[in-house]
């Protein structure tokens, strides 16, 4: 029931709504509204989140609302170490309203199922009205994504990028055909990587004031949190998210794409945008950085691949694991149709581990909060597959390490395209490989103590037994599907001695592996 009073409108701002742009401020006056910010210990906690993530959602959010300020608007900020932090939205929600007594609360719709939750219960709550409104940043509404979906047996994300594509008109003819030919141009995007290559610096962002203050608070309350805060250099304001914008339009777009699946030791950036941070945080608009990467290609500054590759990320994948999200939330977060149960090895944590592949790409976590897409899907998320590690602490794993996670974009990735755990319904097909595919999209294999040339001997790469190992368990599932029948044959066509030995080698590395305190991820 609302209030009769003339009190303002109270517009919370989440964490990752830093735009002016949002669907609540757009269009509401300065003199008439009050924006609430705030940084609670639920948020920070609920998984014991990488340093430089914290640090650097509460920059951001800090620099937002001083821009805010700055323009005039009515910002009530909530710092976390307020002697009075309710520690959760509804009770800093509900101490801004005795505050301010608002006439109405308007919300724009979180992106994580969990705090959507406790969003809805805010009319009931409130004696005020509250109007959460859609979060009309994106370009496919969920209403419009369950639409295209209710009429599919399978969800490919394939087909809806192709539909976005016609929707927005991005890289499309003016007679509705794909720009180049073709609508993608994915196995132009496998290129090895080359001695040669000498990729550019990504820029690093000095940290200014405000967000040594946010350091020195994620040092003095999460000092027990994965991760290092020594390499801190993200964009946490949206000037900074456009100069790396601009630095990769100019210096990395064009070798993005042939080189985008591959792995080189020691060099944590390559070609990557390393934009997604600033994305995930509402510092950049997608459909404007996809109109950027499209004038490169018609100015002839990135060929098709480039662009059409980095352009699919966004209005493809993005887009798609979103509606994915919410479509088969919450029963997503809980799924593990391949029943692993193995516990996350406590390499994972530490980095402490021969394996090449995975110490480098633990080391980038560790140090940068980030490590690129093949990494995360093809080196860490295809050991946690093989290995069949529970869905659970995967994906606590992924949501805790790198800054760019959230929810709404790590569960579907992680439960459904890494872990095959969802049973199908993203991916026609589980991401499986042995050692070979490692060893040709990177030099990890040059130094490392396992040969990946050897198949079941003890100095063999791990990968190698692993992957049979996983595709022998799993046959009653996945030995009819058409897109890796040819495997079984291979299978089938080994004498019994090498299987078993294949099987053997595997369980024997398996049983090598300490499983990690869950402590690591969440709190006792």
């Amino acid at each position: 029931m609302a209030n009769d009073n003339s009190g303002p409108v109270l517009v919370p701002v989440l964490g990752d709504q830093l735009t002016r742009n949002l669907a609540s401020i757009r269009g509401r006056t300065k003199d008439d509204t009050v924006i609430l910010m705030m940084e609670v210990w639920d948020e920070a906690t609920y998984v014991k989140h990488h340093k430089q993530k914290i640090a650097l959602i509460f920059s951001a959010m800090r620099h937002f609302a001083a821009e805010l300020e700055d323009a005039g608007w009515q910002v009530d900020y909530v710092k976390l170490t307020d002697d009075d932090n309710a520690g959760s939205f509804t009770g800093e929600v509900a101490r801004a309203v005795e505050r301010h007594s608002p006439r109405a609360i308007h919300v724009v719709e979180a992106g994580e199922w969990r705090v959507q939750q406790a969003i809805e219960e805010w009319p009931d709550k409130f004696d005020c009205e509250v109007e959460i409104l859609p979060d009309d940043r994106y370009i496919c509404a969920l209403s419009d994504f369950n639409e295209w979906a209710d009429d599919r047996d399978t969800l490919r994300m394939e087909n809806f990028y192709r539909e976005m594509r016609k929707r927005t008109g991005i890289l499309m003819t003016e007679d509705g055909k794909p720009k180049g030919g073709d609508w993608n141009y994915d196995e132009d995007n496998r290129a090895s990587p080359k001695e040669e290559m000498d990729p550019p610096d990504r820029p690093l962002f000095e940290p200014d004031e405000i967000t040594q203050e946010c350091i020195a608070l994620v040092e003095e309350e999460f000092g027990d949190h994965f991760g290092d805060l020594e390499k801190f250099g993200w964009p946490v304001t949206r000037d900074e998210a456009e100069k790396a914008a601009d630095a990769f339009f100019k210096e990395r777009i064009e070798k993005f794409g042939k080189y985008q699946d591959a792995m080189v030791y020691g060099q944590d950036d390559l070609y990557h945008s390393m934009l997604s941070t600033s994305i995930n945080l509402g510092l950049l608009d997608p459909l404007e950085l996809c109109e950027r990467a499209e004038k490169c290609y018609e100015d002839g500054t990135a060929p098709i691949n480039s662009v059409e590759g980095f352009i699919r990320q966004l209005i493809g994948w993005r887009e798609y694991v979103r509606g994915f999200y919410w479509r088969f939330m919450p029963g997503l977060e809980s799924d593990n149709k391949l029943n692993a149960q193995r516990g996350l090895p406590e390499f994972f944590w530490t980095g402490d581990t021969d394996m090449r592949c995975l110490s480098d790409s633990i080391r980038s976590t560790k140090e940068n909060a980030h490590a690129h897409h093949i990494q995360r899907l093809m080196v860490l998320g295809n050991f946690c597959l093989l290995a069949g590690i529970n869905p659970r602490e995967v994906q606590d794993w992924y949501l805790v390490v790198y800054a760019d996670a959230y929810q709404w974009v790590e569960l579907p990735n992680v439960a459904a395209m890494i872990l095959y755990a969802d049973g199908g319904k993203l991916a026609s097909k589980p991401y499986s490989a042995s050692g070979n595919y490692i060893n040709k999209m990177s030099n990890y294999c040059k130094d490392c103590k396992y040969s990946v040339s050897k198949k079941t001997e003890e100095n063999a790469c791990p990968f190698n037994s692993l992957y049979w190992y996983f595709m022998d368990r799993h046959r009653d599932r996945f030995g009819s599907n058409p897109r890796i029948g040819r495997v079984y044959s291979n299978w089938d066509r080994m004498d019994d001695e090498k299987k078993q030995a294949y099987l053997d080698r595997a369980e024997s590395f398996l049983d090598t592996l300490t499983p990690a305190d869950s402590s690591w991820a969440r709190a006792d």
